[in-house]
C-alpha cells in the first residue's frame, strides 16, 4: 500500500515498504522535497504559525473555518494537486498543495521563473503557484466552479465514502437509457439484487448518501421507493444538466466518451455530492466522475475515539482493547471470573500489578484484576525525553499496547487505541510491521489516495483522511475501512479511527494553511516516538 500523492519525500521512491510491501508504480508521487536522514524535509522554510482556534480540537469540538476570500486578487486551483513552491521555480522545494476548487489570495504581480510556461503568483500565506494547467486567474473556470465543495473537517469523515461491492462503469455524464443498455446490460437483475440486499443494498445507509442533500433541506425518501417511482432531483450539478458532461478534472473525461472507466470491488471511493435521476442515485466523485451508488456500500466509519485527559488525570488507568475482557478475583490462589468489562472501557487502576499463572495482571480501583493481554495500561514515563522537557508537543506510540498518547511537554493530553502493522514487532524491512524510532511529522494531507498493486492485494482507497507522514512511506492516517483499533491491522502505517485522526491532525505540526490541501515543513514538525 502506498500513497499516490505528490508531496512526499524523495526517499519514498526507494522505500517499497511502509504502508505496503508493494513496489511504487509508474504513477508514484512525483513531487520531491529535500530530506533529512530521518525523513524530514530539510530545506523548506517554515510556514507561518497559525493563530486562532483549530478547525477541531482534542475534545472534538469543531470551530468554523473562515469562508474563502471573496474580493481582491485571487487564483483558483483547477487540478487535484496544485503545487505550492518555495520559490518561483518548478524545481524548487514544495511547501504544500491546493486541490481543485480552492481559491486563495495572491499578489497580482506576475513573477517569471523556470519551468512555468506562463507566470507564477505569490499566494498567502507564502509560496508560489504556476498559472497554467494547475491554476488559473479565471475564477469562473468550469473546474473551479464544479469543485466548490471542500473537505469538511467539521464531520468525522471529510467526504462521503463508499466501498465498491458490485463493480461497474464510471461515467462522464448521467447515462441515457441507451447508455445503460450498452454499458450495464444486466442492470435490471443487478437492481433487483440490490433492493433485496440487507447488508449493502437499498435499505442501508441512505443517511450517508444524503449527507449533503439533507444539510440543504432535502427530503429523505427510501432508495427502493425512489427507484420504484423513478424519482429525480431537480437540483443536480449544473454541468450535468441537459445531458452535460463533467469538467475533465480526472483526466479521463475526454474525446466525448460516456464510459470513462470501471470500478473494482473493494475499492474505496470519495464523493462530493449524490443525486437521484430516474430513481437511481448517482454520486459525483472528488475528481468529478459520475458513479451509480447502488454499486457501493456507504461507509459510516468507526465511531470510536480516545480520551481527552483533564489537567489532573488520575494515573494509572487502562483501556480495554479486547472484547469480553474478564474481571478476575484471586480466591484460594486461583483466578475466578466475576464479570466482564465493556469493550474499550476506561478503567482506573491502583498501580499494583502481579504475575498470575505467568501472565501480567493489573489491579483495578474496584479490587478486580485484569489481564494485560487485552488491556492497554496508561502511565507517565518516569524519565521524560529532552523534547518533552523543552515543552514540545509529541506523540508516543506503544506497539505492544497498540496505544497512542499525545503529550504537551511532560503533560499527557490525549490517549487512544491504534492499529499498527499486522506483523507486530517484526522486521519493518521484510514484513508488514511498523518502523520504530524517533521521527518528526514532515508532510500532511487532508486526504490522499492509497493503493496497492501487489498481486492478490490490488486495491485503491480514494481520499484516505488526515494523512501525516513521518518517515519514508510511513504515516498516521484515518482508517475508514475497519474498526479493530487496539489490534495490529495495517500494512505498516499507524491506523487511527476517523475521529482520532481528525483531532490529532489539527493538533500536530505542520499546520495546513487555510484553503490548502496539504503542507510540508522543515525539521520542526511534531515528534513521533514509536517503540515496543
Amino acid at each position: 500500500m502506498h500513497f499516490r500523492s505528490s508531496i512526499v519525500v524523495a526517499s519514498l521512491v526507494a522505500a517499497a515498504w511502509g504502508c505496503s510491501k508493494s513496489e511504487l508504480s509508474s504513477g508514484a508521487p512525483s513531487l520531491t522535497v529535500a530530506t533529512s536522514a530521518n525523513g524530514g524535509t530539510a530545506e523548506l522554510p517554515d510556514l507561518p504559525s497559525q493563530t486562532g482556534l483549530p478547525p477541531v480540537d482534542l475534545a472534538g469540538v469543531a470551530h468554523p473555518s473562515p469562508p474563502p476570500p471573496t474580493s481582491g486578487p485571487r487564483l483558483a486551483s483547477i487540478a487535484m494537486e496544485t503545487h505550492v513552491y518555495a520559490k518561483a521555480d518548478t524545481s524548487a522545494p514544495k511547501l504544500g498543495q491546493l486541490r481543485a476548487g480552492a481559491v486563495v489570495e495572491m499578489d497580482p504581480r506576475a513573477v517569471q521563473g523556470p519551468g512555468c510556461p506562463g507566470s507564477f503568483r505569490k499566494i498567502k500565506p507564502m509560496g508560489f503557484v504556476c498559472l497554467g494547467d494547475q491554476a488559473t486567474l479565471d475564477l469562473e473556470h468550469p473546474i473551479a466552479r464544479a469543485s466548490t465543495r471542500r473537505p469538511d473537517p467539521s464531520e468525522r469523515l471529510p467526504y462521503v465514502y463508499g466501498t465498491v461491492k458490485r463493480g461497474g462503469p464510471v461515467y462522464s455524464r448521467i447515462p441515457t437509457d441507451e447508455d445503460l443498455k450498452l454499458y450495464e446490460p444486466h442492470l435490471a437483475t443487478h437492481l433487483k439484487r440490490w433492493v433485496k440486499d440487507k447488508e449493502s443494498g437499498a435499505s442501508y445507509g441512505l443517511d450517508l448518501w444524503m449527507r449533503y442533500r439533507a444539510a440543504a433541506g432535502g427530503t429523505m425518501i427510501g432508495a427502493a421507493d425512489a427507484l420504484a417511482q423513478g424519482l429525480s432531483d431537480k437540483d443536480i450539478p449544473w454541468f450535468l444538466q441537459n445531458g452535460g458532461t463533467v469538467p475533465n478534472l480526472s483526466g479521463t473525461a475526454k474525446g466525448g466518451a460516456v464510459k470513462i472507466g470501471e470500478v473494482a470491488t473493494h475499492n474505496g471511493i470519495s464523493f462530493v455530492d449524490t443525486f437521484l435521476h430516474n430513481g437511481r442515485r448517482y454520486g459525483l466523485t472528488t475528481d468529478l466522475r459520475v458513479l451509480p451508488t447502488d454499486r457501493l456500500r456507504p461507509i459510516r466509519g468507526s465511531d470510536y475515539h480516545g480520551v481527552r485527559l483533564p489537567d489532573e488525570a488520575a494515573m494509572p488507568f487502562a483501556i480495554i482493547r479486547k472484547r469480553g475482557q474478564k474481571k478476575l478475583h484471586v480466591e484460594g490462589g486461583k483466578l475466578k471470573v466475576v464479570g466482564r468489562l465493556p469493550y474499550r472501557a476506561v478503567v482506573s487502576l491502583t498501580g499494583h500489578q502481579r504475575f498470575i499463572d505467568g501472565v501480567l495482571h493489573y489491579e483495578t480501583q474496584e479490587g478486580d484484576w485484569i489481564d494485560d493481554r487485552g488491556t492497554s495500561r496508561v502511565e507517565i514515563p518516569k524519565k521524560m525525553p529532552g523534547w518533552a522537557v523543552k515543552g514540545e508537543r509529541w506523540i508516543d506510540i506503544n506497539i505492544h499496547k497498540q496505544m497512542l498518547i499525545l503529550f504537551e511537554g511532560e503533560k499527557p493530553v490525549y490517549v487512544t487505541l491504534v492499529s499498527t502493522g499486522e506483523a507486530g514487532l517484526g522486521d519493518p524491512e521484510k514484513t508488514k510491521s511498523t518502523t520504530r524510532g524517533i521521527f518528526r511529522i514532515h508532510t500532511k494531507y487532508l486526504a490522499t489516495t492509497m493503493d496497492s498493486r501487489a498481486v492478490g492485494e490490488e486495491f485503491e482507497l480514494r481520499d484516505v483522511p488526515y494523512v501525516q507522514y513521518f518517515q519514508d512511506g510511513y504515516a498516521l492516517h484515518a482508517a475508514y475501512w475497519h474498526d479493530v483499533f487496539g489490534m495490529p491491522k495495517s500494512h505498516g502505517c499507524i491506523n487511527l479511527s476517523p475521529e482520532d485522526a481528525r483531532r490529532i491532525f489539527f493538533w500536530t505540526e505542520p499546520k495546513v494553511p487555510e484553503g490548502w490541501h496539504g503542507a510540508a515543513k522543515a525539521l520542526t514538525g511534531t515528534v513521533v516516538f514509536i517503540h515496543e
